[in-house]
């Protein structure tokens, strides 16, 4: 079974070219670069926050709970704790498994 991982982040305006720079130059690659998911996609949500900022969300593809398991274990701690160290109150993160039922193509 397939899955995604989803890492939904509200971003301060005051940071946010910032942290979309360091997303796509840094945290991205270095999630990739686990060898637990095979492709990353990044998507801004469009809506209006009450709360202000602008949403994003990344979604990694995970081929197997078991990788997915095993990059909780060997790797989130690192890569969440640079997140709150670099960017700390500035930005808020929820994240989702999603279990892949089925894809559909054209």
């Amino acid at each position: 079974m397939k899955y995604l991982y989803n890492i939904t982040n509200n971003v301060s305006e005051k940071i946010h070219d910032q942290w979309l720079s360091w997303m796509r130059k840094t945290h991205i690659p270095a999630m990739l670069a686990t060898g637990k998911f095979s492709r990353a996609t990044l998507v801004q949500v469009s809506i209006n926050e009450e709360m202000g900022g602008i949403t994003y969300a990344t979604q990694y593809k995970c081929e197997s709970a078991e990788l997915l398991k095993d990059f909780y274990r060997e790797h989130a701690p690192k890569l969440n704790k640079e997140v709150v160290t670099k960017f700390a109150d500035q930005v808020m993160i929820f994240g989702t498994e999603l279990k892949i039922i089925e894809e559909f193509k054209i």
